[in-house]
């Protein structure tokens, strides 16, 4: 349990880091990209307005109207650019390109068509930022050279996501250490815990003995009376509460760890199974069994015969009289798969998502009845737990599925 806790704390916190980071960094680059395009775009109405060349002389150019990028004196020969000018129909009828050498007039009359084609009044072509006006004798198409602000921003993209996959990293280092110290008193108080339960279940058996053998010689005595019945069947029912308690204990103490074997898992179950038939029949139950052959498995037997026993004590005793218990295992893929399951009547969600909590009874009365503590699937959650298995409960077309999963390697 501890550290499930603290496993989900370093999730948690490395989770709450990555998303604040990713919404910095997203918005940062965004911004800057958005950015990109706005300059550029200024530049490129800028050209517009001379018909996608530059003037003569280049002092007309009003440089002071263009984009933060390019507000100086000097745009005119920092920019790259072409322009071409074509007719409805997308045929290239005229091509402006002296002010960019990288891009002959075939290129520019290539990205030309297929910025034409695209129908947009703006965007890229690879990395060329491109206008489309309406001019009287067709289409201009301007494009601007953003490469090398393109490349400057892919750079600070890749930077900004190195240096916070590096502190995420770091981050992590720091809550692995850091998230010991803080466990630590609450581990601390766990282990007590556990260690009060068992050592308290220890102390309370010894007088519960002592109970019982007066209770015998007061018997042979006196002679055997209601009063002495009531006794003893309190003093059964607080016994075997108390080793409920131990167990459990037990079974969450992580520094225990039961000794597993390999055994006939599926000999284990049937047998365990089999013993139930005729508390099945004297309840007015049909026990129906189907367990796979040959099956085996490594872990603790004893624990794993007690988990059978739960789960079939738990539905025969809430299921209803000329009710069918069915228990199946079975392998499916990598994993064991061991279920039990009764009809049931109006079974509430609330009592079926609560049902492994500790002395959780959700009808009480019936439970009264059938002298449960509210304890057993706590046990059967703790033995699958300690097996690295899953345990879960699902109500379908009035019956209940006890669904246990084991990890079959």
């Amino acid at each position: 349990m501890i550290r499930k806790l603290r496993v989900k704390f370093i999730l948690v916190s490395m989770f709450s880091m990555l998303l604040v980071l990713s919404v910095i960094l997203g918005i940062v680059n965004v911004l800057n990209y958005e950015e990109i395009v706005r300059d550029a775009d200024g530049v490129l109405a800028l050209l517009n307005d001379h018909a996608g060349e530059l003037p003569v002389p280049v002092q007309a150019i009003d440089w002071r109207s263009a984009g933060d990028r390019y507000k100086s004196p000097e745009l005119p020969y920092e920019i790259r650019f072409f322009s071409a000018v074509l007719d409805d129909g997308g045929t290239v009828r005229n091509i402006y390109n002296d002010q960019i050498f990288a891009v002959d007039e075939a290129k520019v009359a290539q990205y030309a068509a297929e910025a034409f084609s695209s129908g947009e009044t703006g965007g890229f072509v690879e990395d060329y930022r491109f206008a489309r006006y309406a001019v009287d004798d067709g289409v201009l198409l301007t494009f601007l050279d953003c490469g090398r602000m393109l490349a400057g921003f892919r750079s600070v993209l890749i930077y900004s996501a190195g240096i916070a996959a590096a502190g995420m990293a770091a981050v992590f280092v720091l809550v692995w250490l850091l998230s010991g110290r803080m466990i630590r008193p609450i581990a601390e108080s766990y282990r007590k815990q556990r260690r009060f339960i068992t050592d308290a279940g220890h102390e309370i058996k010894t007088p519960i003995t002592i109970i019982d053998a007066d209770l015998e010689i007061l018997c042979m005595e006196t002679g055997d009376n209601e009063w002495v019945q009531d006794i003893r069947a309190q003093t059964a029912r607080l016994a075997a509460l108390t080793n409920d308690l131990i167990c459990l204990s037990r079974m969450e103490e992580e520094e225990v760890q039961a000794k597993r074997i390999e055994f006939p898992f599926s000999d284990a179950v049937r047998e365990t199974a089999e013993s139930f038939q005729a508390l099945a029949r004297t309840r007015g139950r049909t026990l129906r069994i189907h367990v796979e052959p040959m099956l085996s498995y490594v872990g603790e037997e004893k624990s794993l015969c007690q988990l059978t026993e739960i789960l079939l004590d738990n539905a025969i005793k809430y299921s209803r009289e000329g009710d069918e218990v069915r228990l199946t295992l079975e392998k499916q893929g990598r994993l064991i798969r061991l279920a039990v399951d009764n009809g049931v009547q109006n079974l509430p969600k609330d009592v079926v998502d609560n049902m492994f909590d500790r002395f959780y009874r959700g009808d009480r009365a019936r439970a009264s009845e059938g002298g449960g503590y509210g304890i057993g699937l706590s046990i059967a959650q703790a033995i699958v737990s300690a097996h690295r298995g899953k345990i879960s409960a699902a109500v379908s077309a009035g019956r209940l599925t006890m669904t246990v999963l084991l990890p079959a390697d």
